[in-house]
Parts: C-alpha cells; structure tokens; sequence
C-alpha cells in the first residue's frame, strides 16, 4: 500500500512546481530548493573510497579490509576519509527463498556483515551498492519493488552508506524510485548515507535535498582530463543547490587513476572548490607518495570540508580561464584558478569580485605551495596548462620571505636536504626524512636567496650552470643570479638565471626517491619529484 505524503510535503510539491512552471512562462530557468533530507547526515560532503574505477567487479572481501587498513596507515583517515564503499558485482545472481539478498559467498566469505565489522575495527563506515531497477548495471539483482526488504538488510549487516543506481530502472520516473528507498532507509532507524546515482538526469538537482545526501549530477567519469573537464563543466553552474547534508556529486576522484599529477591536482582542487563528496576510486595498495599527498592536504579538505557549507561559485569564464569564489564558514574566500588550455596562462581576478570586502591587503595562502603572499587586490598567478592555483584568501598580510621553512617534496614526502649537516661549500644537496636540524630550514630572502644554516650559505646553481643536471649546492652567498630563485604559484621552485626547476633526480619513480637521492636543475615538466610545499 502506498502511504499518502504528508500535507507539508504536498505543498512544498506545489510551490515547487508552480516555480517551475512560472519560470517556463517567463524563459527563466527556476531551479526551486528542495528541503534538506534532514537524516542529520553528511554536514559536510562524504569523504571516502569506491572500489569500481579500478577493480569493477573483481572486488572482495579482503579488498577492502586491504582498503581500510591502507585509509588508516596512509594518513587518509586522519585527513577525514571514512567511507569504505563497495560498489556492484558485490552480491549472488539470485536472491534467497525469502527474497533477500545473498552476498556472494566466494567474494565475502564473512558476508557484508563480517567486513563491516572489520572495517568498523578500524573506525571507518561501510559503503555498499544497489540499483534503483530491476537490476544492478553488472545484472545482479536490483531493488525496484525490493525496497524495504532490502533496506533491511542493509540495516542488518551494519551499512552507513548506499549508492544508489539506475539501471534496469522500467522508465519509472526517479524521483518515485529515489523516494521509495529514502523512505525504508527511514524505516529501518539506521544512520545510513544515501547517494542517488542517476547520473544527473530528471534535473536531479532541483530535488535531490529532500530525497538523498548527494546526487550525481553527471555520466560516469574516467580517468582523463577531458572526462574530468566535462563533469566540472556539468556541475560547477549547480552551487545553489548544495548545501550541508545535500551535495552536488560529480563522481569519484580518478587522482592516482593515470592522469598527470598537474591534472590530479586539479581535479582535486575543483572537487574540494565545488563541496563535492571526494571519493578515491584508485587502488590505494599501488598508491604512491605523490598521489598521496594529493589526498591528505589537510589545508584542501578543509576547503571541501568548511562548516559553511557553500559550493564555490564560477565568477569568470573565459577562453578557457576560470575562477571559482567559495567563502568560508571564517570570513575567508578560497579562489581557484583553473586553465583549462594545454599551456601556462595568466589568470586574474580581485578582491572585490570575490566577494571578500574591503581591506588594504589580502593575504594569500597558496594551499599546495604553503608560500604566503600578500596583496592590495589583485589576484593573479601563471597557471600550468590543465593546472589549477589553489588560495585562501583573508584580509591582513602575511609573506614566506624572512621566515625559515622545510622544503617538502611531493614526490618523496621527504625534506630537502644539506647532507650530514655539511657546512662545507659545494656540498649538493639531496632529500632525508624531514627532521629539525638547521640543515633542512631554509630561508627565503628579498633578494629571492634560500639562505641555510641561519643565512652563512645560499643554495647555488653550482657552476653557474644553465643547463639541465647541474648540480644544485650550497655556496658562500653573493648576491649573484644563480643564487635566486623563483617560488612559483605552481610549487615549482626556478632559478632565475637558468629558468629551470628544482629536481629531485629521478624522482618520476618510486626508487628516485629514497633518502640521499641528490638534488639537481632541470626541464620543468609538472612532474610531482618538481613539486615543494612550506612547512
């Protein structure tokens, strides 16, 4: 039997299609909110794994116990990732006598419950997959006319999270599917994240609150820029309809999936930009350091993760040159400035047009780099090609220069380095676990030196070599060009009398860096083993 909605529901039905139809008439695109779900879930946009861009159906009991043990040694945890979520082929072909679903015997020997339990161990939630059709898009079993029962089962096991797809769906209209589950979800009295997975299809967005946690608002993503560009495209116009415990959802983060590490570091900087869930679908056994501290930039997922719950809003668009303006639950504006061309360009924007208020400086805190600038109003940075530049903007002022700091390497997780606490001159450095030593602070100066050892030597481009391997020492300081260098937007550190980047030597491999691995000039290339961040 089907139970009437309540009175308050009907009428937020009809207003909301009065805005709609008002809208139509006038050749305005309404796009009227829909009331928050309410479920007290996803205050902030999930954070967590899906097993299906890597592993399709070859996913298994001890993957994702594998899983959950890499989410909690890797540091994934700490940074605030929790759901461990197991997409389709997870289930038998049929369902029981009873018509309850049967976990496949063979992939979870403990069943859904056992891991569950395993992954709970570890202080994380579980994620499980159904489809809102006769059958999942792998043909397994769906959960059209099942719902309830299924739920249930859900509850049973110890499920927190369910994505919810759409295949098989018989042409019911979505949003009476969606509803269905959101209700015997209700029912079973179990905390339980509900993603709908319709890939943005019936307006989604338009409804999505009052029915689920988040909602995909694009097709399956893949693990290329072009397919990264379109989702953003698709979503980054829909801010207005995020809010906490309601989100935009433009599929699974591919960082670690085969893109460059410009790229992943772009597509990461949108998602945390957009309030999008940031959901790893990469295989975190083979994981490496640089994909890693994609993930785990604590100062990003603050982004993603703000109290205020806005999404970043797109406030200029042009030839391929975009800047998103999110503010923050703090008073400060986080700014993306994404290029969407293959080569560096120069994107700018203000103060004033970020939305910020009136100041005579800002300060601007590059959240890759952790190099602080300050400015009066302009917002402006060279942006690698498929890259974006990531701030935080507050009023005040703040400047990298005349402070110490540790050089981190995005490829190693290791410091940059004075071997052995050399104070000999000429001696070429290399990276070793960061530590406190005076032989791992370096100072920025106005001159663009990086000073060691409280400023009696100066990193040097020995030789005064211009060409790429040439060793990078430390020399006695004097003010000589190929003792400056750059600290780019970008995290690239340039010298410049050469223009080329700081290197760690081999670095695009996991054996190039391992402790005393040296340091030298060369071709800037966007590899990860070019990349520095402050500490």
């Amino acid at each position: 039997m089907r139970h009437q909605a309540p009175r308050s529901r009907q009428l937020r039905a009809a207003f909301a299609a009065l805005a709609l139809v008002v809208g139509t008439m006038f050749g305005v695109a309404v796009a009227a909110p829909a009331q928050a779900l309410g479920n007290g879930l996803a205050l902030t946009p999930p954070m967590g794994w899906n097993d299906w861009n890597s592993f399709g159906c070859n996913v298994s009991e001890s993957l994702v116990e594998q899983t959950a043990d890499l989410i909690v040694s890797s540091g994934m945890k700490d940074a605030g990732y929790q759901y461990v979520n197991i997409d389709d082929c997870w289930m038998s072909s049929n369902r029981d006598a009873g018509g309850n679903l049967v976990p496949d015997p063979a992939k979870f020997p403990d069943g859904i419950s056992g891991t569950a339990a395993y992954v709970h161990s570890k202080g994380l939630k579980l994620g499980i997959y159904e489809s809102a059709g006769t059958a999942t898009c792998a043909g397994y079993p769906g959960s059209l006319n099942h719902e309830q029962a299924d739920a249930n089962s859900f509850a049973s096991w110890g499920v927190d999270y369910l994505k919810y797809d759409n295949c098989n769906n018989q042409g019911i209209p979505a949003q009476t599917r969606y509803t269905a589950m959101r209700d015997a979800l209700a029912k079973t009295g179990r905390p339980i994240v509900y993603s709908l997975c319709n890939w943005g299809q019936e307006s989604v967005w338009t409804w999505g609150a009052g029915v689920g946690n988040l909602w995909r608002t694009t097709g399956d993503i893949s693990a290329n820029f072009g397919s990264m560009l379109s989702n953003f495209h698709n979503t980054v116009g829909l801010a207005s309809s995020a809010g906490p415990g309601g989100w935009n959802d433009p599929d699974m983060l591919e960082v670690g999936n085969g893109m460059s590490f410009t790229e992943d570091r772009a597509e990461m900087s949108l998602w945390a930009e957009m309030a999008a869930p940031l959901i790893s679908g990469t295989d975190l056994r083979k994981a490496t350091t640089a994909t890693l501290s994609l993930y785990t930039n604590k100062d990003v997922i603050a982004v993603d993760q703000d109290s205020l719950g806005k999404a970043g809003r797109e406030i200029a668009s042009s030839g391929g040159a975009d800047v998103l303006a999110k503010p923050l639950a703090n008073g400060d504006v986080a700014v993306a400035l994404f290029n969407e061309n293959s080569s560096a360009q120069t994107i700018s924007t203000s103060a004033s047009a970020i939305g910020i208020g009136s100041a005579s400086s800002y300060k601007l805190n590059n959240l890759w780099s952790h190099v602080l600038t300050s400015t009066s109003g302009s917002i402006s940075a060279s942006v690698p090609g498929h890259g974006v530049v990531l701030y935080r903007v507050s009023a005040g002022s703040g400047s990298s220069v005349g402070s110490a700091h540790r050089f981190l390497g995005a490829s190693s997780g290791r410091c940059l380095d004075v071997p052995n606490g050399s104070t000999t001159t000429g001696t070429q450095l290399d990276i070793w676990d960061c530590g406190t030593g005076t032989n791992q602070s370096f100072t920025p100066t106005s001159d663009k030196e990086l000073r060691v050892y409280n400023g009696s030597l100066c990193l040097d481009a020995s030789g005064q070599g211009t060409t790429a391997g040439t060793k990078v020492i430390t020399w006695t300081c004097n003010g000589q060009t190929n003792q400056q260098w750059n600290l780019n937007a970008d995290g690239t550190v340039t010298g410049v009398q050469s223009g080329l980047c700081l290197d760690v030597t081999g670095g695009n491999v996991a054996s190039g860096n391992v402790n005393g691995t040296l340091i030298e000039l060369w071709g800037c290339n966007g590899g990860a083993n070019q990349q520095w961040s402050l500490g």
